[in-house]
C-alpha cells in the first residue's frame, strides 16, 4: 500500500486577510507580510525532497507555492500543478464580503449568529450548508459539492504514478479548506476554533485506502 506524506500549506496573508473579507474562488494579492509567510514556510521545509507539488489555481496559493520551492534545498520543481480541486470553498454571493456579516447573514436564520457558533453547535459541513441556503442565487458550495470537488483533487494525488511509497508532496491550500480536512480526517484530535495560520503547515498521510493527519498548524 502505497502511503505519501502531503505537507498542506496555508497560503501567506493576503489584503482580503487583513480586510476580514471572504474570498473563495475570488482573490486578492499576498501583502509582504504574506510573502514573508511564505518564505518562512519555505525555510522549515528546505530539507524535505518534495516529488510533486500542488495548489489551487488562486494566485496567493501559486505564488506561495512558488516561494517555497524558491527556498527548496532538496527538490528540483519550480512551479506547482494548479489545479481548481484544490481551490477554497466557494462562497457565492458572499464572495468578497464582510466574514462577520456573511456568517451572521448565514447561520442567524438558524440560531448561530457567526461561524464559531454555526461549528460548535453543528459542524463545518453544516456551515457550507447554511451559505447555500443564505446565498440568493444559491451559487454557494454546499458540503456535498464542496467534497465531491476536493476528493478529486485527493485522488489526483493518490493516483499520480509518478509518486511512490513514502514520497513527499507539497500542497498549498487555504484556510477553510484545512479546518473541514481536520473535521473529516482528524479524529477529533485537533481544536478546529483554532484557524490555520498563513503560512502554516499540516502534515497528511494519504494511503490507497484513507487520509490522516500527522499534525496540523505548525508555525515553527
Amino acid at each position: 500500500m502505497k502511503k505519501l506524506n502531503v505537507y498542506a500549506v496555508r497560503h501567506g496573508q493576503t489584503y482580503f486577510n487583513i480586510y476580514n473579507k471572504l474570498q473563495g474562488w475570488s482573490n486578492s494579492p499576498l501583502t509582504q507580510k504574506g510573502i514573508d509567510d511564505a518564505h518562512d514556510a519555505g525555510k522549515r521545509l528546505a530539507g524535505i525532497q518534495f516529488a510533486a507539488a500542488y495548489s489551487s489555481d488562486t494566485t496567493r496559493a501559486e505564488e506561495t507555492a512558488k516561494v517555497i520551492l524558491k527556498e527548496n534545498q532538496m527538490s528540483k520543481l519550480v512551479v506547482p500543478e494548479t489545479q481548481s480541486y484544490f481551490r477554497e470553498q466557494f462562497y457565492g454571493s458572499f464572495e468578497g464580503t464582510n466574514m462577520d456579516a456573511a456568517w451572521y447573514s448565514t447561520g442567524a436564520p438558524h440560531g448561530v449568529p457567526t461561524f464559531k457558533a454555526i461549528v460548535d453547535q453543528y459542524s463545518i459541513g453544516k456551515a457550507k450548508d447554511f451559505m447555500k441556503e443564505a446565498d440568493p442565487f444559491h451559487h454557494a458550495e454546499n458540503n456535498k459539492e464542496y467534497w465531491e470537488r476536493i476528493d478529486q483533487g485527493i485522488d489526483l494525488i493518490r493516483n499520480n504514478r509518478d509518486l511512490n511509497d513514502g514520497d513527499n508532496v507539497l500542497l498549498i491550500s487555504h484556510g477553510n479548506t484545512l479546518l473541514s480536512l481536520m473535521e473529516r480526517f482528524g479524529q477529533g484530535k485537533f481544536d478546529l476554533s483554532v484557524r490555520p495560520a498563513n503560512g502554516s503547515v499540516t502534515k497528511l498521510i494519504i494511503t490507497d485506502q484513507d487520509v490522516t493527519v500527522d499534525f496540523y498548524n505548525q508555525t515553527k
